[in-house]
């Protein structure tokens, strides 16, 4: 099981690279087996071509070392926190994504402007609240993680498949690390998307509510028929 695990993690970080949401090693992408609560995740500073899934560091939910040579992320804090908060999640990615990356740093977030966002979420994307000198100081890659639960909570992490980290880069989630890599994909559409259409229009209005629950609804809800059954 954890032999797949780490399987799953090597081609999601790799799928980083493939989509051109990470350059050099600026990301990476972690899962969980949570029948015994270890985490599969990319070890620091590795560039994606090189990794094997043996290069994969496992850690438990506190971040100790269950098995692997090399160091885990230096990020794996923030992914334990969203593990920890959510038993939904079962992977994780961050990236500095561009387009998304120019909204973290613009200390935006994203509003629902059309229905590939919609798609995605029938929510605006969430910017996380600033941190403390104390949370960076002592702290900082737990206290990102619990800034992105307390961003995320209110709707849980089903609506809302991601966040913005205040001036950082957005991380992204879903049920199993494909989900979460494809999930941090439509995002950076999204974020490209919402930008590039500011700019034709500072004044552009939100998409309206109907449309808005109507794509969502199709693609998540109860009696979703996007795609096939």
């Amino acid at each position: 099981m954890l032999e797949e695990l780490r399987r799953e993690v090597l081609v999601a970080n790799r799928a980083l690279s493939t989509h051109g949401l990470a350059t050099l090693t600026w990301g990476n992408a972690s899962g969980i087996d949570r029948g015994s609560g270890v985490v599969a995740i990319k070890p620091s500073g590795v560039a994606y071509e090189e990794l094997t899934a043996d290069d994969i560091v496992l850690v438990d939910l506190d971040g100790r070392l269950v098995e692997g040579d090399r160091r885990p992320s230096t990020d794996t804090p923030t992914h334990l926190s969203l593990y920890q908060a959510f038993d939904e999640i079962g992977g994780v990615v961050h990236s500095h994504s561009t387009w998304a990356t120019a909204w973290a740093q613009a200390q935006r977030e994203i509003p629902v402007l059309g229905t590939t966002h919609a798609d995605l979420s029938a929510h605006p994307i969430p910017l996380t609240r600033p941190l403390t000198e104390s949370e960076v100081s002592d702290s900082y890659e737990a206290s990102t993680g619990a800034a992105l639960v307390e961003a995320v909570s209110a709707r849980g992490p089903a609506e809302l498949p991601g966040a913005l980290v205040r001036s950082h880069a957005p991380f992204c989630w879903g049920k199993d690390p494909s989900s979460a890599v494809e999930n941090a994909v439509t995002l950076e559409e999204v974020a490209r998307m919402a930008l590039l259409t500011l700019l034709l229009d500072p004044h552009a209005a939100p998409v309206a509510d109907t449309i808005r629950s109507k794509h969502f609804e199709r693609k998540h809800g109860p009696a979703a028929y996007y795609g096939q059954l």
